[in-house]
């Protein structure tokens, strides 16, 4: 496909070069071939939320937000009112008895939180002189709520009232939240996780509560990655390349699984140390999950972790030149990831042919992950389907085009993929087979109504 090279790229962390994953010009599955670059930033650019449709907005480190039409590319909004870098942004659907409206909520470092219209661009509500920035953002819809998490966790309402709140005596502060079954809430702070309770009033005459029920102080290091994984699970990722799945009712550990596992040999671990000096290379940059499997960037590297079977299926050590910051999995059944190399690749999962014998979880430890619950030397591998299953994961194509490292990336349908970058420009890869026929129809029907044809 073509290559849109707009300058110099240069990997932004370790880097370990490899010549396998290089795909060439000719990649017939990538359907990306048409580029649109859009400039406003003049700062790093960290998030992308989707509003609806046709609609995205953008936010960085130059403390304003952007409204943009993914079709035409087009401005639609400038949001100002932050004087420092945008800390955490979301979507939230503000609903009234007449109609329901799209919103967009931001926090930033100058310790304040806005919500803003995303019709008009104007801002509806605002909360300044907070306690500490906030660094995450949660929406309750089904509850009509949102919070604020930092150094203090805060409920408030849609008109930014404070209903509750409660502090946290930690200095990292909480960096993620997550929604859970029951009123509840899972808070990343630190190693720990903090289980929360929110009571609800039954009257008019009671106030909202917000309770720490349990601590969950599983992970060895500091956790880099929070997600909802379906009603029944959530996981979570450690600066140490734990992965843990939790269940969402009584929040038991449902697997444990980490990269770098200490089932290898010694001499063995002696290799894998002189590869990866750095404690990066092992850290959970992120994590997503479609419900069947959780997708794991850890350091350079991509893992793909089943939840039916409980362990990595596939894996690619070095899926990039440096530090995997996003990853996701499509319907179609694609994977797409991003990179501190400024580069966006596509993966696909393959099966492979069964092997001749079953292989130990000492064998895999070697490649970069072992099982948790390691298995006695005299004790048997299961047979049938409690046996590991290994798939490849297979590089399919990849868009090169920013000189900074790709923050982040969004999908539209299979038709249009939105990136963001550190230097400070979003762009719009498009289906340049389906952007072609649209032009044609579009040039068509001109002709045919002045009767050019």
């Amino acid at each position: 496909m073509l290559r849109w090279l707009l300058g110099g790229r240069e990997a932004q962390g370790p880097v370990e070069k490899t010549t396998v994953l290089f795909i060439g010009e000719e990649q017939p599955k990538n359907s990306y071939t048409e580029l649109q670059v859009l400039k406003g930033h003049f700062d790093m650019v960290r998030f992308l939320v989707r509003i609806d449709d046709f609609r995205f907005a953008s936010a960085g480190d130059d403390g304003i937000v952007l409204l943009w039409n993914v079709q035409t590319g087009e401005r639609l909004h400038e949001l100002r009112g932050h004087s420092q870098q945008i800390t955490a942004i979301t979507r939230f659907q503000k609903h009234s008895a007449e109609s329901s409206c799209p919103m967009i909520l931001s926090a930033s470092s100058d310790r304040s939180v806005s919500l803003w219209d995303a019709d008009t661009g104007s801002r509806v509500q605002t909360v300044t002189d907070l306690h500490s920035s906030v660094k995450c953002l949660l929406v309750l819809e089904r509850l009509d709520l949102w919070l604020s998490g930092g150094n203090v966790l805060c409920v408030w309402n849609r008109n930014f009232e404070l209903l509750c709140k409660t502090e946290v005596f930690n200095d990292a502060g909480i960096t993620a939240i997550i929604e859970l079954p029951k009123n509840c809430i899972a808070a990343a702070m630190d190693k720990e996780l903090i289980i929360y309770r929110l009571k609800v009033p039954a009257s008019e005459s009671e106030s909202w509560e917000i309770q720490e029920v349990k601590r969950l102080s599983d992970h060895q290091d500091s956790v880099r990655a929070l997600i909802s994984v379906n009603d029944q699970a959530f996981a979570s990722g450690s600066h140490v390349g734990e992965l843990i799945v939790w269940d969402s009712l009584d929040w038991t550990i449902q697997s444990y699984e980490r990269v770098f596992g200490d089932t290898a040999q010694a001499d063995i671990q002696s290799e894998i140390k002189l590869l990866s000096p750095k404690q990066n290379e092992m850290s959970v940059q992120h994590l997503t999950s479609d419900g069947e499997y959780i997708i794991a960037a850890i350091g350079s590297g991509i893992y793909v972790y089943s939840l039916l079977t409980k362990n990595v299926i596939a894996y690619r050590k070095t899926a990039h030149d440096s530090d995997v910051l996003h990853t996701l999995k499509l319907p179609n059944g694609q994977l797409i990831s991003c990179s501190e190399d400024g580069s966006v690749r596509f993966w696909v999962l393959q099966d492979l042919p069964p092997p001749a014998e079953h292989a130990s979880s000492a064998f895999f430890g070697m490649w970069g992950f072992g099982r948790a619950n390691k298995q006695p030397p005299n004790q048997q591998v299961k047979k049938g389907a409690d046996c590991l299953v290994l798939r490849s994961l297979e590089l399919t194509g990849d868009l090169i085009g920013h000189s900074g490292a790709v923050q982040m990336f969004l999908p539209f349908n299979d038709s249009v993929l939105v990136t963001c970058s550190t230097d400070h420009l979003i762009m719009l890869w498009k289906d340049g087979e389906r952007e072609s026929r649209l032009r044609s129809l579009d040039l068509f029907n001109k002709l045919e109504q002045n009767k050019g044809l």
